[in-house]
């Protein structure tokens, strides 16, 4: 007999296309179960019912389970490795404009880390960035590009001044970070992956998928990328098998696409 957790997940993936049972288990289970006791439910069923009845419930459930987790700069050696020897290994093979994927961006504060990056220290590189991720409320946010005070410690006192500004207590990002980035919404266990990409950017959230639908993501990754693309990943995000998705690792974090 399925339970009523797996029943949930069925009636979750009807309702929204989100798969539930890409994620690990206990982790998510234990994620929904204090959402559901925060709000008063006694049962998957129960809270099932009211998420198909309240628009502002559903739309807190998908906010929460899409964990939106995202800073400016975050491990900054890793943004050096990328500044001093990822974009120029990149630039030297590309003629053309250098083609960036920021996936599962959240707030976007990875794509304009990205953009403000490019802008400062490589001034006459063409580029554009797609930053996609699945939920919409966040995209809108990071779109409009305003964040608060204790969201922007990581970003350089430079690029602090050289591109946001301040109003009202929110820090905008300026038109010149914007302008060669596109959000889009995406869902990576669902929709066709974008092609021809240079850099995929995607961090600190395949840590939350199972081992099964990890292997689909990453050999989706690898057809998404040139020949010689590189895929920067989190922190405790490591391949152990790189080989096995066609990936040689450059550096730490950091995997080219072979032939």
């Amino acid at each position: 007999m399925i339970n009523e957790y797996e029943l949930f997940k069925k009636e979750i993936f009807k309702l929204s296309e989100i798969n539930l049972s890409s994620y690990k288990e206990r982790q998510m289970k234990r994620r929904i179960d204090s959402l559901l006791s925060k709000r008063g439910f006694k049962g998957y069923q129960e809270y099932l019912n009211g998420l198909k009845e309240n628009k502002e419930l559903y739309i807190e459930f998908i906010n929460f389970i899409t964990i939106n987790v995202s800073e400016f700069y975050r491990n900054n050696v890793q943004w050096e490795m990328l500044e001093e020897v990822i974009i120029p290994y990149l630039n030297e093979n590309n003629k053309a404009t250098l083609k960036i994927w920021s996936a599962a961006c959240s707030n976007g504060q990875e794509p304009y880390s990205l953009a403000m990056l490019l802008n400062d220290k490589y001034p006459s590189l063409n580029y554009s960035i797609l930053a996609t991720d699945i939920d919409e409320k966040v995209l809108a946010h990071a779109e409009k590009g305003n964040y608060e005070e204790k969201n922007i410690n990581g970003i350089p006192s430079t690029y602090l001044k050289k591109y946001m500004k301040c109003c009202n207590g929110l820090y905008g990002i300026n038109s010149e970070v914007k302008r060669n980035i596109t959000f889009k919404k995406h869902n990576l266990l669902k929709d066709r992956y974008p092609t021809d990409i240079d850099l995929i950017v995607c961090r600190n959230v395949l840590i939350y998928f199972t081992d099964e639908a990890k292997d689909k993501i990453y050999s989706n990754f690898n057809n998404s990328l040139k020949n010689g693309g590189v895929l920067f990943v989190g922190s405790t995000e490591q391949i152990i098998n790189a080989s096995k998705y066609n990936f040689k690792t450059i550096k730490t974090f950091f995997y080219k696409k072979e032939l």
